[in-house]
């Protein structure tokens, strides 16, 4: 074979090659695209067949949160995890069976690694640094002490959000009020009013105001909220004030004596241990921030990238910065605090194990609810205020307050407004926005698992020997309270 021909049979080699790889490519695409398909239509599949009776894992894990401490508490705090487990695979399998196991996997991911693991971390975080914070000195539990104390912790949740404002007030309460043997309203009203309520007016204070916010809604815009929230704290401390003062005089007529009693030269001048934990607390404020402004800062952090899990799941990259500036903050925490002022909080890691093994239940096992919301919110018919205050404050109330108040403003963003907030799924009025968003914030506090703080203030108020009320006993609460409250406001503002 002569030269010339080698290079012709080198140069067709190479077409044949090029061609091959061509075909390849094309079948490699078209093969993506159909998987695709079918993945996109599994997913509208699941949303549109799934039925309801797939939320009875999830009423489940709540009735066993409500029912099972009180019936076998040694029993449930032993195996709480297990519960948890077992309700999730209940869940699960018959979605397997039902939608295949790749659906039934992609779905778990996507509520344990883009929701779960953020929620935790945060929690997390949070828990360590306020917990390297404490307050030395004479501080005596008088109704005007515990006033101000609530007061400053629900000035602070809108700043640093409740879950940050709760970590870091809850143990002052409880330290300046050791004394007194009726404690319970105390840690009931700091739930309402600073692990919920306080989170009204930024969009640091709250998850679904931030979600907001990136949506389009302006940040300053949550001070529309501040007359709602004044008439709802003047009420709810003229209402606790009347029963710690009742509380007190019975306290002191048993023969427990506040500190404040203590000879003028006995008290000890009040001071703060731990100060530099604060940074660490913006640290995390500017990490929870980042997740939400890169996207928009910095192509390299744009909506979609990040890193590939399954299927459509990414990572973003943003999340994993938030993530990663909140573990270093606890990290750094945790080296640079004194033993001794952890001591002097009584700090141990129990209270945020705790919700670590309940919530993973209740992530994976609110996920039918969650889907079935997402499908038929808009099919709900609520057209006027205080009809979306109400519902999204019923479903916030034992759902994630985020993914409810999200799907609650793309229906109102679908009604048509042609006045009030322009937001990236619509306009929405002035006043249906702040339906929403009062009751997305203000009805976590119905229930122990309505808001994140909530069974954090719990389980720091049961290791401090402080006997809270069940999740029903909770309830009574709120309802009594709570809801004669929010009717007012639905008479005031939202009719």
């Amino acid at each position: 074979m002569t030269m010339r021909n080698l290079k012709n049979e080198y140069k067709l080699s190479c077409l044949y090659a090029i061609i091959l790889n061509m075909i390849v490519k094309f079948f490699k695409f078209l093969c993506n695209q159909i998987i695709r398909k079918v993945v996109f239509m599994t997913h509208e599949l699941v949303s549109a067949t799934l039925p309801v009776w797939s939320i009875i894992p999830f009423a489940g894990m709540l009735l066993s949160i409500a029912i099972v401490p009180l019936v076998r508490p040694e029993w449930w705090e032993k195996h709480m995890l297990g519960a948890a487990f077992a309700w999730s695979l209940l869940f699960l399998i018959p979605f397997a069976a039902a939608y295949g196991v790749g659906e039934s996997w992609f779905r778990l991911l996507e509520s344990v690694l883009l929701d779960y693991i953020p929620f935790i971390v945060l929690l997390f975080g949070l828990f360590v640094v306020a917990g390297g914070i404490a307050v030395r000195g004479t501080l005596a539990g008088t109704t005007k002490i515990n006033c101000i104390l609530l007061f400053i912790g629900t000035f602070l949740a809108s700043w640093i959000g409740t879950t940050g404002a709760a970590m870091l007030m809850i143990r002052p309460l409880i330290r300046a009020n050791a004394w007194r043997k009726n404690k319970v309203h105390l840690m009931v009203f700091f739930i309402f009013l600073v692990a919920n309520m306080g989170g009204c007016l930024t969009p640091l204070g709250d998850p679904p105001l931030f979600m907001g916010f990136q949506r389009g809604v302006p940040f300053t815009w949550t001070f529309h909220l501040l007359p709602i929230l004044v008439l709802n704290l003047v009420l709810m401390f003229a209402l606790f004030a009347f029963l710690d003062k009742h509380f007190y005089n019975k306290e002191v007529k048993e023969g427990r004596t506040p500190l404040d009693l203590i000879a003028e030269n006995d008290k000890q001048p009040l001071r703060l241990e731990g100060a530099h934990n604060l940074i660490f607390i913006v640290l995390i404020i500017i990490g929870v921030l980042a997740n939400g402004l890169l996207p928009d800062m910095f192509p390299a952090f744009a909506n979609g990238a990040g890193l590939h899990i399954y299927d459509e799941i990414v990572f973003p990259y943003a999340t994993l910065a938030e993530i990663v500036i909140i573990l270093v903050a606890a990290f750094l925490s945790i080296k640079t605090t004194k033993t001794s002022t952890r001591e002097l909080n009584e700090f141990t890691y129990a209270p945020i194990l705790e919700v670590a093994k309940l919530f993973i239940g209740i992530f994976i096992t609110m996920i039918p609810a969650l889907i079935l919301l997402k499908a038929h919110g808009a099919e709900l018919g609520l057209s006027h205020p205080w009809q979306m205050f109400w519902a999204t404050g019923a479903l916030s109330s034992f759902l994630d307050n985020t993914p409810t108040y999200l799907v609650f403003l793309q229906t109102a963003g679908a009604l048509g407004a042609t006045q009030g907030i322009t937001t990236s799924v619509g306009t929405v009025s002035q006043i249906m926005l702040e339906a929403i968003s009062a009751g997305a914030v203000f009805m976590g506090a119905n229930t122990y698992i309505g808001n994140a703080p909530n069974f954090m203030v719990k389980s720091i108020a049961e290791e401090n020997k402080i006997k809270m009320p069940s999740f029903f006993g909770y309830m009574g609460w709120s309802v009594a309270i709570l809801i004669p409250l929010f009717i007012i406001d639905t008479v005031v503002f939202f009719l």
